[in-house]
């Protein structure tokens, strides 16, 4: 258990400092946050919710969804590739230790991109809701991210690190374009709209922004 929880926090530290970690998880959905409600105003509505708490549900989904997607499918191919995961075999690591590790130190990080988004919403944009709401959403996207999370490390085992770049970067925008995380869905055309019924991204939005009404 001790080298577990080593493993984990190496794995943290290791990327706090991948600049494209936080470019995607921190940097890109604050940024979105702040340019997209300074486009529309914070008063409009999307359906029952207010913009500026719809849109902070959906960029914090963005975020995590980066991190668990993108992130580590692309640690997972690279690590594979340099023979990391043949030199961890000859340590004293338990067998899924290593998998594990990467899980777990996602979903803590997670966490953090969590806790971060919901501060920039409340004291940068004046987001009011109930202890309760920020609890239920805030655990409703950290669990919701899980199989995001498998996702990512299933693609991790693609042989080809290009690849795998290519393909976690065109799921994670595709679905977050046609999911609704970028725009409302009910802004789009009615295609898109059907077609959004359908992802993944649509559902784990519509799940905080119902808890926002």
């Amino acid at each position: 258990m001790r080298a577990m929880m080593a493993q984990c926090k190496a794995e943290i530290i290791r990327t706090l400092r991948n600049r494209r970690f936080l470019f995607a998880s921190v940097i890109m959905p604050a940024a979105f946050y702040f340019i997209f409600t300074g486009i529309y105003g914070d008063n409009i509505q999307v359906g029952n919710v207010n913009w500026k708490s719809y849109y902070l549900m959906s960029m914090t989904i963005f975020g995590v969804v980066g991190g668990s997607l993108s992130t580590v499918s692309i640690r997972f191919a690279q690590e594979r590739s340099q023979g990391w995961v043949r030199l961890l075999r000859i340590t004293p690591l338990p067998d899924g230790a290593y998998i594990f590790s990467k899980i777990a130190s996602q979903s803590m990080l997670n966490l953090g991109t969590i806790v971060l988004m919901f501060l920039i919403g409340a004291l940068g944009k004046g987001v009011a809701l109930p202890f309760t709401v920020w609890v239920y959403c805030g655990l409703w996207i950290w669990l919701g991210a899980i199989p995001f999370l498998a996702l990512g490390t299933l693609l991790g085992t693609i042989r080809s690190v290009e690849l795998v770049q290519v393909v976690s970067q065109v799921l994670f925008m595709g679905m977050s374009l046609l999911g609704g995380l970028w725009m409302p869905v009910e802004a789009m055309p009615k295609g898109m709209r059907e077609l959004a019924q359908w992802l993944p991204s649509y559902r784990f939005g519509q799940g905080a922004w119902s808890l926002v009404e």
